[in-house]
């Protein structure tokens, strides 16, 4: 266990990103991201809102109690609370410990918009926040809290979000894109003024740290006013994007349906 935290420093060198150890544990979690995503969302599809609901419940707190839990430990190994202060839900991946949530709990637009938010981004964050994080797994060995952690709250953040899209409860419904903008920007306008007090790098806000943003870092020479707004206009873009493809696999699922009705 004081390995597991890394009290004083881990002993075991780091394996490395894309080693065989990082691709193993990413693999295994996001096969079974993909397996039990498409098992239960298909199983429930035909079920009424409120019982799809019923595995949201479960996942909603499953993941806030990993993210408490990883919080508690970093704590433990710094003797310290001040991890805290740099565990803040600011960052892109971490929006699905209080969008899951909400999505599970709240009523009316807000629900509605928090599952399509929920769909849109937890799919992103799994995969790329478990294969892309080259930052962490060349920092620490890959069974560690801060890897072990991470990577279960990004696959069940993928994971919500498939559910959603399999089992129908992601409606996408065009008039609620401007509260799921809202839930976007309020999030970057908390990430950007915790990265100018705390200061820490919130939602890739002040440079990319290994991520692909770090290709718009370089593009706009690290402007403090370019390089957010232009993190932003992509989070945009993304959205919008996925807004439209959701609604053209809709109209030619129904194309379709409509066309096997008539050779009936």
């Amino acid at each position: 266990m004081k390995e597991f935290l890394g009290m004083g420093g881990y002993q075991r060198v780091p394996e490395g990103f894309l080693s065989w150890q990082h691709l193993l544990f990413v693999g295994s979690l996001l096969a079974l991201m993909f397996v039990l995503s498409i098992w239960l969302g298909k199983r429930n599809r035909a079920l009424t809102d409120k019982q799809k609901n019923r595995p949201l419940v479960y996942v909603a707190f499953l993941i806030d109690g990993i993210e408490l839990l990883k919080i508690v430990g970093f704590c433990v190994r710094d003797l310290s609370f001040a991890p805290i202060l740099h565990c803040l839900p600011l960052f892109l991946c971490s929006i699905s410990l209080i969008a899951i949530p909400l999505a599970a709990f709240s009523k009316g637009v807000v629900r509605e918009a928090s599952l399509d938010f929920v769909g849109i981004f937890g799919i992103l964050g799994a995969v790329f926040g478990n294969i892309g994080a080259a930052q962490n797994y060349n920092a620490y060995p890959v069974l560690s809290i801060d890897n072990v952690c991470s990577g279960l709250t990004h696959t069940i953040s993928g994971f919500a979000s498939l559910y959603i899209l399999i089992s129908g409860l992601g409606k996408m419904k065009k008039k609620n894109i401007g509260i799921t903008f809202g839930i976007l920007f309020g999030f970057c306008i908390a990430a950007y003024i915790a990265n100018v007090t705390i200061p820490y790098n919130y939602m890739f806000l002040m440079a990319g740290d290994g991520t692909p943003y770090d290709i718009l870092y370089n593009l706009v020479g690290g402007s403090k006013v370019l390089y957010p707004l232009g993190v932003v206009l992509l989070f945009v873009i993304y959205i919008v994007l996925f807004y439209w493809l959701f609604h053209v696999f809709a109209r030619r699922k129904d194309q379709a349906k409509s066309l096997e009705t008539a050779n009936l």
